[in-house]
C-alpha cells in the first residue's frame, strides 16, 4: 500500500481545498517544490500533483512548476487537473510526469479518452469524484448525471491502469475515510483503486491496510499531512513493517 501525500496548486502555491470549493483555500506553502522535496524526503514512494487551477479552467496553468517539480524531486510524480486533450497529456509526460489522472474528459468524451488510452499505454488512471456514488465533473462543480457503476465497465475496456476515488463530501474535512464505499467500489472492479478523502491519521491508514488485499493500491493525503494529524514517516513505517 502507498501513501501519496498531495501536492494542490493554485496560484503557484501549494493549497488545500474544503471539499473542492474554490473559494475555501489554505495556502500551506508559496513555492510546491519544496512540500514535494519533504514528502520525498520522508520516505514517500509516489507524489500526487493536482493543478488546481487547470481543473477549474480546463487548461493547464502550471506546466513550468511541475516539469520543476519532477525533475528535482527522485520519486514518481502522478498529475491531475485540465488534462483534457492528448497535447497536454503528452507533454506532461515529456515534462516528467510518470502517470496522468483524467476526470472530466473521462466521462464527458468517451472517445477521446479511450484514444488517450491507447495514445500512452499504462499510464493514464481515471479520477471518480463523487457524493453518495453520483460523480462530479469540471473541478466538482457540474453533475456529470452518471453514477460509479455506469462508468466502470468503460474504464476497464479502456485499459485504464488506476482510479482514484474522492468522496468529495470528506476531502479536506479530516472526518476519516469512507471505508464501507471503497470496500464497495473494490468488489465492483479489478482496476486498482486509490483512495482520497478524509485521511486524518495514521487510524486511517491501519483502517485501510487490509483492502489493499481486496485491490486498494493506497491512500491520497493532503491537509492532515500538512497540519501533522498525521505523520507521514510514522505512517510509512508502518506500511512497511506490514509488508
Amino acid at each position: 500500500m502507498i501513501l501519496f501525500p498531495a501536492v494542490d496548486i493554485k496560484g503557484g502555491q501549494c493549497v488545500r481545498l474544503a471539499q473542492g470549493k474554490e473559494d475555501e483555500v489554505t495556502v500551506f506553502s508559496d513555492d510546491p517544490v519544496g512540500p514535494a522535496l519533504e514528502w520525498a524526503a520522508k520516505g514517500c514512494r509516489y507524489l500526487h500533483v493536482v493543478d488546481l487551477d487547470g481543473a477549474f479552467s480546463g487548461k493547464p496553468k502550471n506546466y513550468e512548476l511541475i516539469k520543476r517539480i519532477c525533475s528535482e524531486i527522485d520519486i514518481p510524480v502522478q498529475l491531475g487537473g485540465g488534462i483534457r486533450d492528448i497535447e497536454t497529456a503528452k507533454a506532461y509526460i515529456e515534462a516528467g510526469v510518470t502517470r496522468l489522472i483524467i476526470g472530466t474528459m473521462a466521462l464527458e468524451d468517451p472517445e477521446l479518452f479511450a484514444e488517450l488510452c491507447r495514445a500512452i499505454p499504462g499510464r493514464i488512471g481515471v479520477s471518480l469524484d463523487a457524493v453518495d456514488g453520483a460523480l462530479k465533473t469540471k473541478g466538482w462543480v457540474e453533475d456529470s448525471g452518471l453514477m460509479i457503476e455506469d462508468v466502470l465497465p468503460r474504464m476497464e475496456e479502456n485499459g485504464v491502469s488506476f482510479i482514484v476515488y474522492t468522496d468529495i463530501a470528506r476531502d479536506g474535512m479530516q472526518t476519516g475515510v469512507n471505508l464501507e464505499a471503497l470496500e464497495r467500489l473494490c468488489s465492483l472492479t479489478s482496476i486498482p483503486i486509490i483512495a482520497a478523502g478524509g485521511v486524518h491519521t495514521i487510524a486511517d491508514i491501519k483502517n485501510l491496510y487490509p483492502l489493499s488485499k481486496k485491490g486498494l493500491e493506497g491512500a491520497i493525503s493532503g491537509r492532515a499531512i500538512y497540519t501533522g494529524t498525521l505523520d507521514v514517516k510514522e505512517a510509512n513505517d508502518w506500511i512497511d513493517a506490514q509488508e
